[in-house]
């Protein structure tokens, strides 16, 4: 099972890999270009934000990056949770 921080640590990694910010990847998916900002990833309650898959279909076609390729960004080795 994958965190919200995995999450995010992946998003941040695939605007690195894009040489885009964080801001410039959302842009770049047709999405607000605060979308990904720190201060967005929880809820004003304290709350994780969660990126639906609408958000990551969205980012993973901008930069033409597979589901499997995207998922090679998270933390390997770690129990699943069932």
């Amino acid at each position: 099972m994958f965190t919200h921080d995995d999450l995010w640590n992946a998003i941040e990694i695939l605007a690195r890999k894009n040489n885009m910010t964080c801001s410039g990847l959302a842009r770049a998916s047709g999405l607000d270009p605060t979308t990904f900002n720190k201060s967005k990833r929880a809820s004003k309650y304290g709350q994780p934000r969660w990126l639906s898959m609408e958000t990551i279909s969205k980012v993973l076609t901008a930069t033409h990056t597979s589901a499997d390729e995207f998922a090679d960004m998270f933390p390997h080795g770690q129990p699943h949770e069932r």
